[in-house]
């Protein structure tokens, strides 16, 4: 078999990365200086390569993060509470192994989304499902569930997330029902998964803001306990670039 036969069915067998691996060494010199078994071998790694690229390209479409965004890219310079010590131990993604959730905190426009979508990124990189909502959204798609019958198959959904990223929550009053939803999506990731929740409300106000008494303990205990608590203050950053 010559080498384009092998590249064909190498591709037929869905074998792509060792397919593009192949006929790129074939037509690099220093393939001569490899022996079979390292010819071999990298040519597995091509393709392990391939597949690793796949999945992540799968997981962040599934994703549906609200803005590219990378832990390394974090602006510093501004004063707003952040300290860079605590995005370092978030970098490693041990803390959703632990099931640690991350609350951020503060006013519009400090960066609270960008970091959990970098936090989103991050985990997505290290092979970790992600799933990026709206509070809002989270919300209103479980209303409509309710009345179509696919409310259990999108709780599940939300449940298996390793990591559920829940932005701007509490910027609008809970319905009952909401309240109820939410405590229903925490419990089901609780031992399971991370979950990132953003807020212009202060977590010490969350308590009051949510608003029965019974269902804000659970949700406080379950989402605060044990979790990165990040509270960022200052200007808006994106005032600030439109002043410069």
């Amino acid at each position: 078999m010559n080498n384009e036969a092998t590249i064909e069915m190498l591709n037929r067998l869905k074998l792509f990365g060792m397919a593009r691996g192949l006929a790129d060494r074939l037509a690099s010199a220093a393939q001569a200086d490899l022996t079979h078994g390292e010819f071999v071998g990298m040519l597995v790694q091509d393709e392990k390569t391939e597949r690793d690229n796949r999945r992540l390209r799968r997981i962040l479409k599934n994703a549906k993060l609200k803005q590219e965004a990378s832990l390394e890219n974090i602006d510093y310079r501004h004063q707003r509470g952040l300290h860079k010590q605590t995005i370092l131990e978030l970098a490693n993604p041990a803390w959703i192994e632990a099931g640690r959730n991350v609350i951020l905190t503060g006013p519009t426009g400090v960066g609270k989304s960008y970091i959990a979508c970098a936090l989103g990124n991050m985990a997505a990189r290290a092979g970790e499902t992600v799933l990026y909502i709206r509070a809002s959204r989270l919300f209103e798609a479980l209303a409509t569930a309710r009345g179509d019958g696919t409310h259990l198959r999108l709780m599940q959904k939300y449940g298996k997330a390793k990591v559920l990223i829940v932005d701007d929550f509490l910027i609008t009053p809970l319905t009952e029902e909401s309240r109820s939803d939410f405590l229903e999506v925490i419990e089901d990731r609780c031992g399971s998964g991370a979950t990132v929740v953003t807020s212009q409300c202060p977590a010490k106000e969350w308590h009051e803001n949510i608003g029965d008494p019974t269902i804000a303990d659970a949700i406080c205990d379950r989402l605060l306990h044990n979790s990165y608590k990040i509270e960022l203050r200052g200007e808006s950053l994106r005032k600030k670039k439109r002043e410069n």
